[in-house]
């Protein structure tokens, strides 16, 4: 018995997250289901940069938090939440992304998603910055200082990476809609 030919995979625009649909699901699920796709260009276009960016110093941002007596201060509470959310929901659409599945769910309109997603990071992100910013204070312990300061300087990097996504997704969804 012959394997199966390789599947073809859909064209994906530059800068897209999803913009593929099928006319019919049970075709494309039936078709696709025996193996999981894997777009390995998406980690070279500036949103799958920018997501590997987010995680990575995401990651930074709660780890530097989290290895201080936070829970001391509310505001890191707040802080935490954002970063811990927003780097599990990340990491979720870049397995999305990368695995291709928004392909098997085209009743999802994942242009509205990515926006959504990458415009409330941006805003939360942003206050949260705020917020880790204007809590840093000079205590006895250094150590408490040095994460938090450095932990403020990091969320406002993946702020500005959350921006830099909502530009794309902003850019991929007013094509979609255009048409």
């Amino acid at each position: 018995m012959e394997p199966p030919p390789p599947l073809e995979q859909p064209p994906r625009p530059a800068f897209s997250h999803g913009d593929h649909h099928s006319s019919s699901f049970t075709a494309n699920l039936s078709a696709s289901s025996s193996t999981l796709a894997y777009d390995r260009e998406f980690l070279r276009t500036p949103p799958g940069l920018l997501m590997v960016a987010e995680i990575i110093l995401g990651l930074l941002v709660w780890t530097l938090i989290a290895g201080t007596e936070y829970f001391l201060y509310p505001a890191f509470g707040w802080v935490m939440f954002v970063a811990v959310f927003y780097w599990v929901l990340t990491v979720f659409f870049l397995i999305i992304y990368m695995t291709m599945t928004y392909t098997r769910i085209p009743q999802v309109p994942w242009t509205t998603v990515g926006l959504c997603f990458n415009g409330s990071a941006f805003i939360l992100y942003l206050i949260a910055a705020i917020v880790d910013a204007s809590s840093v204070t000079k205590e006895l312990d250094s150590h408490n200082y040095n994460s938090w300061a450095a932990s403020s300087f990091f969320a406002f990097v993946v702020t500005s990476c959350y921006a830099g996504n909502t530009y794309f997704s902003f850019i991929s969804w007013r094509s979609r809609t255009l048409q």
